[in-house]
């Protein structure tokens, strides 16, 4: 589900001030349709049926693994789709989306719906979006170390039925816990690891550029080598390099 705008909002103002922040000085625009776009990221049919998933996100609506479960309002499971080329993994859910039951949906998951669908020109649909928690540390406190174990599997499994082409792990927590590095994020991002067979690529998370909006272009960087090694084109390019 991708989180509606508010009321009144400039949806195009709102797509050239990122690109503005990204140092991007011209815009192309991409005359392969819509349809075509949604079939390069997600052209695998039926690789693991949503089925699959499904009893998996039952066992942990109910899961009382950890303290958190006395907490929340909701467990968090999952958006997008089971067949996605692109998983992208944050480290645990917020207010809001304790409140929703979806990631990705305050202001930081508006951020990375903008990086998703106007920095790589993809549908948020036709990617696949979870966290290393599935439920909201209180006051959106870090994870803390016994938390992360006790979801440990259920992350694991995700990414075992999914089977994504590429992850994408959004800050420390989640980059940490997929390359087993105790490794601060600003040293991880845009150089990549392996999980299992699968590449990562480590970017800043959403809600630390919108305290460092300056960081975005890096985080757009990481974005553009993920669409290379999908062979899949970035709809804009930078002008002209000095």
């Amino acid at each position: 589900m991708t989180p509606a705008r508010p009321p009144g909002t400039d949806a195009l103002g709102e797509t050239l001030a990122y690109y503005r922040d990204l140092g991007v000085a011209e815009l192309y625009l991409d005359e392969r349709s819509e349809e075509h776009r949604d079939f390069s990221v997600n052209r695998k049919t039926a690789k693991q049926d949503v089925v699959l998933l499904q009893p998996l996100a039952h066992e942990v609506s109910g899961c009382i693994k950890c303290r958190l479960s006395k907490t929340r309002k909701q467990t968090v499971f999952a958006d997008g789709s089971p067949g996605a080329r692109i998983m992208f993994i944050g480290e645990a859910p917020g207010a809001d989306e304790d409140a929703q039951g979806v990631p990705f949906v305050g202001r930081a998951g508006q951020l990375l719906t903008r990086m998703i669908e106007d920095g790589m020109g993809l549908p948020r649909s036709s990617v696949y979006i979870a966290n290393v928690l599935k439920c909201r540390p209180p006051e959106n406190r870090n994870p803390e170390p016994d938390e992360i174990a006790a979801c440990r599997g259920y992350l694991e499994r995700q990414i075992d039925l999914v089977k994504p082409e590429v992850i994408v792990a959004l800050g420390k927590f989640a980059a940490q816990f997929l390359l087993e590095t105790d490794e601060g994020i600003t040293r991880l991002r845009g150089k990549w690891g392996i999980y299992r067979d699968i590449p990562v690529m480590p970017t800043l998370h959403p809600s630390y550029l919108l305290r460092q909006p300056v960081l975005k272009k890096e985080a757009w960087e990481d974005l553009l080598a993920v669409l290379a090694r999908l062979g899949i084109d970035a709809p804009a390019r930078k002008g002209k390099q000095p």
